[in-house]
């Protein structure tokens, strides 16, 4: 893949936001510890912060806010308004397109109308009447890394279930279950990188599957066709349009046996750690892993440009 913004953070006073308040804070602490490194290697002038919320401050001569926050706070809107309440420009998308990416549920609503390839659902409040088909399954719709999230296969598995989803909100996303191959796939631009393949070791791609050592095995490039992989990142583009994503994200889909498609959601600051998933397909094309910070820099830079 061509670089177009090699040298853009040479000598560039830049802020790499990290940790946060949410359940994905240790992950994000050692995505920020890894992209300040490659940031740092790339030329770039970095100062580490530690958040917990709105209410920080920022060096006066700041040129670039690297947000590094996974999921709650990070990932959601909420420092994406706080940032742009500063005038300084940051990584990643606006607050606006942020929350709507964050929200499955809001996300499920815009693939509808854009017609993009995604499993029947229905929300649910508390104590509210269902018709149950199962399997099925159950998301705390403002989570991310997995949390909140279960298959449910029998009507006794429903109260526990439904009683981990009402922690995190007032409203349960409830999926058809879809059964599928996990693939991802990483957009850089409008550029689709090569699709992977998640392989878990057992049941699905969970938190403990996602960052235990061993517990998946990753296929970079997937192992399927060349016209499900087109399809797969069709998908994936057309996800990113319907929720007006312009910078970088991660879209993660299922793949049925017949090759009809199922988007999940997509996630908008996914882990950047030299073995996550997304530098894994940016290495496919010869992007390293500080060639791919500084990409995602400049098409930040180049997005919030006066």
């Amino acid at each position: 893949m061509k670089r177009h913004y090699e040298g853009i953070l040479k000598d560039l006073p830049v802020v790499l936001l990290m940790g946060g308040p949410g359940k994905e804070r240790e992950v994000s602490l050692r995505s920020g510890a890894a992209v300040a490194a490659a940031l740092r290697k790339c030329g770039a002038r970095v100062s580490d912060l530690d958040v917990a919320g709105p209410g920080f401050s920022l060096p006066a001569d700041t040129r670039l806010v690297y947000n590094m926050i996974h999921g709650t706070f990070g990932e959601d809107g909420e420092v994406q308004a706080y940032l742009d309440g500063l005038g300084v420009p940051y990584t990643g998308e606006g607050a606006a397109a942020s929350r709507v990416a964050f929200d499955k549920i809001e996300s499920k609503e815009c693939f509808a109308r854009a017609g993009v390839p995604t499993s029947a659902w229905f929300t649910l409040r508390r104590n509210e009447p269902a018709d149950w088909k199962f399997p099925c399954v159950l998301k705390a719709p403002r989570q991310g890394s997995s949390v909140g999230i279960h298959i449910v296969r029998s009507p006794e598995e429903i109260p526990a279930a439904l009683e981990d989803c009402f922690l995190y909100g007032d409203r349960v996303l409830v999926e058809e279950f879809f059964p599928g191959r996990e693939l991802t796939v990483g957009i850089l631009g409008s550029e689709a990188l090569p699709v992977i393949e998640i392989i878990p070791n057992e049941g699905f791609y969970d938190y403990d599957h996602k960052y235990t050592k061993g517990a998946s095995e990753y296929h970079v490039p997937a192992h399927i066709s060349p016209g499900a992989t087109a399809a797969v990142q069709s998908a994936a583009l057309a996800a990113c349009r319907a929720l007006s994503l312009e910078v970088y994200s991660r879209v993660d889909i299922l793949l049925a046996p017949d090759g009809s498609l199922n988007v999940l959601e997509i996630n908008t600051i996914p882990g950047m750690t030299e073995t996550s998933l997304l530098p894994k397909a940016a290495a496919v094309v010869g992007l390293d892993f500080s060639a791919l910070c500084e990409e995602i820099a400049g098409l930040s830079l180049q997005k919030r440009s006066p």
